[in-house]
């Protein structure tokens, strides 16, 4: 048996609290409960949250790492706001970095992988059904993810992730506000799959491309209004 380091249960713990005060600052911002443009007030988190302000100070770096909040001297940690041309930057880094996943994790998926991104795909689906729009960015971002981790690409999948955590609050606003989102994302999902399935990995690959630009096109659409 391993014997226990002397403050190995504190750092632990520490690490617990820093990692859920990262999920629950993420969560407001990707929801829109936390605007664009606002500052994420130190003291009045450790206060609310309970807790010291090491982890909040820590949280903060990594959403800046993340690129959800950015640091300043003077303000602390201010909700990124992103530009039209920004968003049109990041997903164009999706659809050049996708699709090449996308390629190489078709033919190394597995019966496993499958069952976890169907279970995904029927939970997207009760969350459309339920207008619960908070999940449908989540279920997004885990659907692209189950697919991609079979290409065994653990550096790109992590600028991957990085990309789909900047454009998940704009993804849920193109689904709640672009007539037929919803409908043709819930086609599109289930034919990547599909395709998936069959080995076909050139159809995959440019499916999820198109998906990638389209989604794209409609923000850019919806930005201005």
């Amino acid at each position: 048996m391993t014997k226990r380091q002397p403050g190995q249960p504190q750092l632990q713990l520490r690490q617990t609290v820093a990692s859920a005060t990262v999920a629950e600052l993420r969560r407001r911002i990707l929801s829109g409960s936390v605007a664009e443009g606002e500052a994420l007030r130190q003291d009045a988190l450790a206060n609310e949250f309970g807790i010291s302000r090491i982890p909040i100070r820590e949280a903060f770096r990594e959403l800046a790492a993340e690129g959800l909040v950015t640091l300043h001297p003077h303000r602390g940690a201010v909700v990124t706001a992103l530009s039209a041309d920004d968003i049109a930057e990041l997903f164009d880094l999706r659809a050049m970095l996708e699709p090449d996943l996308t390629r190489r994790a078709v033919p190394r998926l597995r019966d496993s992988d499958f069952a976890r991104v169907e279970r995904i795909l029927d939970d997207y689906e009760a969350a459309i059904r339920d207008g619960d729009i908070d999940a449908w960015g989540e279920l997004n971002t885990e659907y692209h993810l189950a697919l991609y981790r079979a290409a065994d690409r653990p550096q790109t999948l992590a600028l991957v992730r990085m990309l789909l955590a900047n454009t998940d609050r704009y993804t849920r606003v193109q689904l709640a506000m672009s007539e037929g989102a919803t409908t043709r994302a819930r086609r599109e999902h289930a034919a990547l799959l599909v395709f998936c399935r069959e080995g076909n990995v050139n159809a995959a690959a440019e499916l999820m491309l198109n998906h990638i630009l389209a989604v794209k096109q409609d923000l850019l659409r919806l930005l201005p209004k």
